[in-house]
Parts: structure tokens; C-alpha cells; sequence
């Protein structure tokens, strides 16, 4: 039997075990909001603090918790942006690809990023080092292009600057 299939009939999270002390936390928010209209968000967030991401697994657990159908624990989950259902990396690259950013050449240098870690946008590399992502603005247009890691603004950047950048971070 498939872990969704064992779930869907046991009520169990292939996640992680239940006797997890991590779900122990989580039911105590779900308690907490359960009936509230903002309560789905709220134990979401709580799930992907207490998870690190939101795997299908952990969003059936809170729909069936909070007594909602799984389209609708799904729908949030993957409407806002401040949620992930993709583990994450310890370093979070975000490149911007806004206008002037993208004018002065932010698409090759999510090229060279994809080429160089071995991975696609909105992935993490499987040793887990990195997440890569695209911003829509960074607000920083005229040090275009820009990228930031974990929250440090590289500008003016070409593609030659990235293995130097990232070796920051091994």
C-alpha cells in the first residue's frame, strides 16, 4: 500500500512518525484557530516552521484536523508565496527579474545558476545547500542586475560573478 493510500485509511502522515513531537505542536495551533477563518493560514504557517516545507502528507493532516476538504488546505498552500511544498535549502537565492533587472541580462544569470547547482527554478539542489528562486522586484533597479542570498544583495552582477559569490557558501 502506498504511504497516501495508508494515510487516506489510517490517518497516518508518511512524513514522519506520529509520536513526532512536532505534531503534538501542530494540533495544539490547530486547536487554537480550528472554526477561525484565518485559522488555515495560521497552522500553516505553524506546519511549515515546525516541517520546514509543507509536504502532501502534512497538508492531509491538516485537512483532516481542521475537518476541510484537501482542495482547499491545497488551494492556500499554493496561492501564497511564503509557502513551500519543496524542502528548502540552507540558502535561499532569490534572482530578480524585474524589467531593469531583466534588461541587463538576470535571465543568464539564472541560466548560469540552473547550469552551475544542477538544478531548476523554484527546486533545491539535492544536497540541500540551495533553493533557487526568481523575485518579480528587489527594488534595487538601478544596481540591475541583483540577486540576493539569504537576504545579502549582490548588484551589477554578470554571470562570471556567480562561482565566486556562491563559494561564500559552502
Amino acid at each position: 500500500m502506498e504511504a497516501m493510500d495508508q494515510f487516506k485509511t489510517e490517518g497516518t502522515c508518511a512524513c514522519a512518525s506520529m509520536e513526532d513531537p512536532r505534531f503534538g505542536e501542530l494540533d495544539t495551533v490547530i486547536e487554537k484557530y480550528k472554526g477561525s477563518p484565518s485559522g488555515l493560514i495560521q497552522v500553516l504557517h505553524t506546519a511549515q516552521k515546525l516541517f520546514g516545507f509543507l509536504p502532501e502528507d502534512v497538508q492531509r493532516y491538516v485537512a483532516r484536523k481542521l475537518g476541510l476538504p484537501m482542495s482547499k488546505v491545497f488551494g492556500v498552500s499554493t496561492f501564497y508565496a511564503f509557502f513551500t511544498l519543496e524542502p528548502v535549502g540552507r540558502h535561499r537565492i532569490q534572482v530578480c527579474m524585474g524589467t531593469a533587472c531583466y534588461v541587463k541580462g538576470a535571465a543568464d544569470l539564472v541560466e548560469r545558476l540552473e547550469n552551475d547547482l544542477g538544478v531548476a527554478v523554484g527546486r533545491t539542489t539535492p544536497d540541500r545547500r540551495f533553493s533557487l528562486e526568481v523575485a518579480r522586484c528587489m527594488g534595487c533597479c538601478g544596481l540591475s542586475p541583483v540577486m540576493m542570498i539569504d537576504g545579502e544583495v549582490y548588484a551589477k552582477l554578470k554571470p562570471a560573478d556567480l562561482p565566486g559569490i556562491l563559494s561564500k557558501y559552502e
